[in-house]
């Protein structure tokens, strides 16, 4: 293959991309729904542990600072487990057929749908945050340290939208997607999301100090607020990239495989 083959190839891989990228942002904007509630759910769920129930937990600190970075990890759950019923709607209404007729990539689909849900997400935590800071969350964050966080948080965003994307294409239709995706949204709450995990019972201490959720939630908490973090910044980096590698490997090996023919 020559090199201007190549080159070719790569352009049109790309623009294939942002195409696809474009067309899923614009159906991001007209589902309003789903955009309206991935943003609203983590709002509720904030208000109801800071005003009702932060009272009455313990956690050494004022319990906004604490339950803040939990429900930044839980908003962005919420909008990536929104991908998966998209990328559903797209294989079970004839979109992927109707590409193979044209001159564009179809795997370029879920790429589209992984960089809209970004787009959501960046949108969703940032209003999440705004909020936050108005209800009394004072992060003592340097400028580093936030974009520490941003650069984390990126990374599980991108391995939990792949990983939405690959249940979002075994999924036979949207409603077994939303329930395919079920386990994106309740694992952080066996996390240290909300209570600390020395509180648990001692199998779901267990269950909750080995799962990807605690050491990102621990290293986000620990770089807004200051504390030191050690080496479990080093663990969720680890946890996030094997996550997104994974994914990544899974949603386009099945896509490849219900796409063939």
């Amino acid at each position: 293959m020559t090199t201007t083959a190549v080159h070719g190839g790569a352009r049109n891989a790309v623009g294939d991309s942002l195409t696809m990228i474009g067309r899923s942002i614009r159906l991001s904007r007209r589902n309003v729904d789903t955009l309206v509630m991935s943003i609203v759910l983590p709002l509720l769920m904030m208000s109801l542990f800071v005003y009702v129930f932060g009272g009455a937990i313990n956690t050494g600190t004022r319990y906004i600072n604490y339950v803040v970075p939990g429900i930044i990890l839980l908003c962005t759950g919420y909008g990536a487990a929104s991908t998966a019923m998209s990328v559903t709607d797209d294989m079970t209404s004839g979109m992927i057929d109707r590409l193979r007729s044209l001159p564009i990539r179809s795997s370029a689909v879920l790429t589209g749908h992984v960089v809209a849900s970004v787009t959501r997400n960046l949108l969703s935590t940032t209003l999440v945050i705004g909020a936050a800071i108005a209800m009394g969350f004072r992060p003592d964050a340097t400028v580093t340290d936030w974009m520490q966080v941003a650069g984390l948080l990126l990374l599980y965003v991108l391995a939990l939208s792949w990983l939405a994307a690959g249940l979002g294409v075994i999924a036979k239709s949207v409603e077994s997607a939303s329930t395919l995706s079920f386990l994106m949204l309740f694992l952080p709450y066996l996390s240290s999301a909300f209570v600390p995990t020395n509180t648990m019972p001692t199998f779901l201490h267990a269950v909750s100090e080995h799962q990807p959720i605690t050491p990102v939630i621990e290293t986000v908490r620990g770089l807004l607020t200051g504390t030191p973090i050690g080496t479990i910044g080093w663990i969720a980096l680890a946890w996030c990239v094997g996550l997104l590698t994974c994914s990544f490997t899974f949603a386009t090996w099945l896509f490849r495989r219900r796409t063939r023919g």
